[in-house]
């Protein structure tokens, strides 16, 4: 009997055999074999498993097609059915001497979307258990998107069915994603492997349990600003907000810890260092020291069997050589013994070891990577290994999470990272919940957040961790401020100064208005300690350090030092301030009070170089040091790149403290006469910046509009100017910018930087475009942006977190500004709560010419809300909703609403799930339009019959340029009979 014939007689029984479970995975396991014998193509495939159809007919038509095949395919169906199904089941089949072998193929195929075809049974096999690190895997390098995901892991399938629909959609995205999904199985294999082979030594695993709990134990309590309350970690952590340095589309809502040693965002998978990067005080350290504890506790992590904390800080006291073994197990955790055998176990599996270093930016040495070292076992200066780790020549395959501000990261530090990923401090939900986990009593949490949305100059300022935190710890003081609550971050650090030198007081006993006049002896030996340890790099103080300044055990118990318990023993003991900005802070109160200072202070501390490049030299501080010994030491020191930053956030401090306001305050403390020539040091030094800056403007291109992008420390200078709260400053530096465009994207705006743009920029005499793209506004920062929004006639800010209420402060504003003419809000948060604004606006100001909302989440109801708007409006000419979800019904009110528009120029709704309904409505604007040149319809789900319509509409207008259709869902043959017709269409 021929094989043909075998499976012809038996066709009841294999269909019995393959549907009668009501289950469809012996059919689907026949497929996968068919499939890779290539028995069947991929064609016939699809034709089989159609989505809905019954499992019958679908096993039927199996059957069919193999018959048709003839003899050696019905030979693999029988082999096939052989090998899938249950010896019970398959007892009353025949498969006598017909089988033919399934030999498996070669496993490397000429492309991997056919080892997808060719591997498929095994594949899924191994692919069930790690559907999820699959797909992130996948989402991580931009070939699927989270709503892909969601497909593939509908709840109704079985996890063999996930994973053949996950392999299905890996080879319609083509060779790039089917290579790294067989890269990720053939990993997850190996690490399976090694994990049943891995078995740690006996005294390994001691280590790690001794390890972990003293991780535990430092993680704990709050370590930041001293920890000073002694609050447990769990009660007050609030997440920060991440982001990825660089766009990553498949990453939807907000980063959490996990992502930061996860793939998504990975822009190097050669480099196994992730940098976290963030201002002072956005919560650097306190995110590490949370990762910390969550692995200590096995919450998190769990891949890394040990995890090595390391502060650059302390590092930089470290004046030994050492050899990694010596800096792992000395300046973390001691082994009680074997300590050979732990490192070689750490040697021998480096992918399961993590190292983070907190303040790489504190570091006495920039980055370099010219003293190269391999071996583990050589000793070599502290930092020169810790570079070396950095860029991967010392523990190769070692994890290692690195934080730092972000001046003090140069190109030459990021070729070797394996992402970047940026701290941006609270949102404003995060200060709400801080502040309540500051405060055991609710009554006095809800009245400071009472007082900071009456103050929104404040709360932008409380973004930042470090001043949140100081305004709950001045809670008392800030409710009693009334008018006078702090606005800049002067006022906010004069709060705290006031505040622990109140509790220095006895009971009852209040301080009078000569408040610093009775601790100027405190405020200047702690200021000369502080001031020198910036000149230095120096953080962390010895006993010799605080008697040469002359700081007693009186100043200490002031609270603004704590001891540093990793650098202090029973014979010595060494102090750090609460937080780099509080050391900052007294640098700059020694440097407006002391007598000691050189008079080129003030010039050296303004006059910073470009701070994009590799950092100021040590000797900045040189020449105004006092002991000779210090100058000495500095000039002998190597650039270092932490300098920069923190002369800044000194230099800010100076000039807040030198404002009008607070003159009263040093009244008797300092001569008039004084104070007055370094109030005027400051100012000409800040004219002097600022006219460096207006300077390198080049000339515009002829026919082009004159424009500015900020150079490194243009927004620190406009930030010392709203410091100084001078608007006569302002208004001088204002007048000698003549630009049409500015341009300040990628300059770390937050609220905090907004509220001083805003002081400044108001006193512009013309108006200019403003462009604050890929910052963090928010929007408590739109609100801080409001005082200069006369002065703005074109406003950019894509990617800055703004919300549906932000736009309703906005446009509330913008209306009532004669200049303001165009706005463009692409890749932030809004929804369809925010056109009803957008509307009022359109339909108010019929000078309005460009509205830009690509990429948020609009639909068409949204649509139909702004297409009131543009009915009574007659000057807009672009408007992009690009990346929204509109759809048709949104795209026929669009249509309706400007098909008599004679102004509109450019019109984008690419990405919107447009169907031919809706092409069919646009053809309407294009057959009455005088002035439309460009309409952009690409990647939506036109066919045919929409694109006829165009056609037909283009007919009647020559004026349209161009109709771009690119990826929609017309063949190649369509595409190529409709280009020939019309030129116009862009496919």
């Amino acid at each position: 009997m021929f094989v043909q014939e075998l499976v012809l007689k038996q066709r009841a029984e294999i269909l019995h055999a393959l549907c009668s479970s009501g289950s469809a995975e012996h059919l689907e396991r026949v497929l996968d074999i068919l499939l890779a014998q290539e028995a069947l193509v991929w064609e016939d495939y699809q034709n089989i498993q159609v989505p809905g159809r019954a499992l019958y007919t679908n096993a039927r038509q199996l059957l069919d097609l193999v018959y048709t095949k003839g003899v050696d395919s019905c030979g693999l169906l029988l082999a096939a059915l052989k090998q899938v199904l249950p010896e019970e089941q398959g007892t009353g089949l025949s498969f006598s001497g017909w089988c033919s072998n399934l030999e498996e193929k070669e496993e490397y195929q000429s492309s991997s979307t056919q080892t997808l075809v060719t591997q498929r049974p095994s594949l899924v096999s191994k692919l069930q258990g790690c559907i999820d690190g699959a797909l992130k895997t996948l989402v991580g390098s931009g070939h699927f998107t989270s709503a892909e995901c969601d497909e593939v892991r509908l709840p109704i399938h079985t996890p063999s069915q996930q994973a053949r629909r996950l392999l299905d959609h890996v080879r319609s995205k083509g060779e790039s994603a089917a290579k790294l999904l067989l890269q990720y199985i053939q990993q997850e294999q190996e690490s399976a492997l090694n994990q049943e082979k891995l078995t740690p030594p006996k005294e390994f695993l001691k280590y790690q349990k001794k390890l972990s709990s003293s991780v535990s134990a430092q993680s704990c309590f709050l370590s930041t600003y001293g920890g000073t309350s002694h609050m447990s970690l769990d009660d007050i952590y609030t997440e920060g907000q991440l982001e990825l340095a660089q766009e990553c589309v498949d990453v939807h809502g907000p980063l959490g810890l996990e992502h930061i040693v996860g793939t998504a965002g990975m822009v190097n998978e050669e480099a196994d260092t992730v940098l976290v990067s963030g201002e002072a005080g956005s919560g650097k350290s306190t995110i590490l020291q949370r990762l910390h504890l969550l692995w200590a506790r096995g919450a998190a992590l769990q891949d890394f069997l040990l995890l090595f904390p390391f502060s650059c800080r302390r590092l930089n006291s470290e004046q030994r050589e050492l050899s990694v073994q010596e800096l792992l197990f000395q300046h973390c955790c001691w082994p009680d013994r074997e300590q050979e055998e732990i490192f070689q176990f750490i040697l021998d599996h480096p992918h399961l070891i993590l190292f983070t270093f907190d303040g790489l930016d504190e570091l006495k040495q920039s980055f370099s990577d010219e003293h190269r070292l391999c071996c583990p076992t050589q000793r070599a200066p502290v930092h020169i290994l810790l570079f070396n780790l950095i860029q991967g020549s010392l523990m190769k395959g070692v994890q290692k999470v690195v934080t730092s501000r972000p001046e003090a990261v140069g190109p030459l530090l990021k070729k070797h990272l394996r992402k970047e990923v940026l701290l941006k401090g609270f949102s404003p939900s995060g200060i709400d919940c801080f502040v309540r986990k500051h405060h055991s009593d609710s009554t006095v949490a809800a009245k400071v957040l009472e007082s900071l949305q009456t103050n929104t100059a404040l709360l932008g300022l409380c973004h930042s961790p470090v001043l949140c935190w100081i305004v709950s710890q001045c809670h008392t003081e800030l409710l009693g401020c009334g008018e006078g609550s702090p606005q800049t971050i002067t006022d906010v650090y004069l709060m705290i100064l006031q505040h622990f030198l109140q509790h220095q007081r006895p009971l009852k006993s209040s301080m009078g208005l000569n408040w610093i006049q009775e601790h100027l002896n405190t405020i200047l030996h702690l200021g000369q300690l502080a001031f020198e340890g910036i000149g230095t790099t120096c953080y962390i103080f010895s006993g010799t350090d605080l008697e040469t300044c002359g700081v007693t055990e009186k100043d200490i118990c002031m609270g603004f030092l704590i001891q540093s318990k990793d650098m202090s023993s029973t014979h010595s003991k060494h102090y750090e301030f609460l937080h780099v900005t509080v050391q900052c802070f007294f640098a700059a109160l020694y440097i407006v009070l002391s007598n000691n200072t050189d008079r080129a202070t003030m010039a050296k501390l303004f006059e910073l170089k470009d701070i994009s490049g590799t950092g100021l030299s040590s000797t900045c501080f040189g020449v105004c040091m006092p002991s000779t010994a210090q100058q000495e030491q500095v000039l002998e020191g190597e650039p270092t790149a932490a300098e920069t930053p923190n002369l800044q956030i000194t230099a800010t401090f100076v000039s807040g403290l030198l404002s009008q306001r607070h003159r009263s305050l040093w009244l008797h403390c300092c001569p008039n006469a004084v104070m007055d020539k370094r109030v005027r040091q400051v100012v000409r030094c800040l004219s002097k910046g600022m006219q460096k800056h207006f300077k390198s403007i080049p000339q515009p291109v002829e026919g082009e509009k004159k424009s500015m992008h900020a150079m490194p420390g243009f927004v620190w200078l406009i930030k010392c100017i709203y410091e100084m709260q001078e608007s006569r400053i302002a208004k001088d530096a204002m007048s000698k910018l003549e630009v049409d465009h500015l341009k300040l994207t990628y300059c770390n705006i937050g609220p905090v930087e907004c509220t001083a743009l805003a002081y400044v920029l108001q006193h512009l005499r013309n108006p200019v475009g403003l462009q604050l793209d890929f910052n963090s506004v928010g929007d408590v920062g739109v609100e801080q942006l409001l005082p200069c929004m006369h002065i703005c006639n074109s406003l950019y800010l894509r990617n800055n977190n703004i919300t549906d209420e932000g736009i309703r402060k906005l446009i509330a504003k913008g209306i009532q500004c004669d200049n303001f003419r165009k706005i463009a809000l692409f890749n932030n948060k809004l929804t369809d709560a925010c056109t009803q604004h957008f509307s009022h606006l359109l339909k108010t100001k019929q000078d309005f010419l460009a509205l830009r909302l690509g990429n948020n989440n609009i639909t068409e109801e949204g649509a139909k809300q702004l297409a009131e708007g543009l009915k009574c409006n007659h000057s807009l000419q672009y408007l992009g909703l690009w990346g929204n979800k509109i759809g048709d019904a949104g795209a026929e009110a669009l249509a309706r609403a400007l098909e008599s528009s004679q102004s509109l120029v450019w019109l984008s709704l690419v990405g919107n799930g447009v169907g031919s309904t809706g092409a069919c409505a646009l053809a309407n604007i294009i057959k009455n339009s005088t002035s439309l040149e460009e309409l952009w319809l690409t990647e939506n789900c036109i066919t045919r019959t929409g694109v006829e319509c165009l056609i037909q509409a283009l007919e009647h207008n020559t004026h349209v340029k161009s109709i771009w259709l690119r990826n929609n869902d017309l063949s190649l043959e369509e595409i190529e009979e409709m280009s020939q017709r019309e030129s116009r269409l862009i496919f």
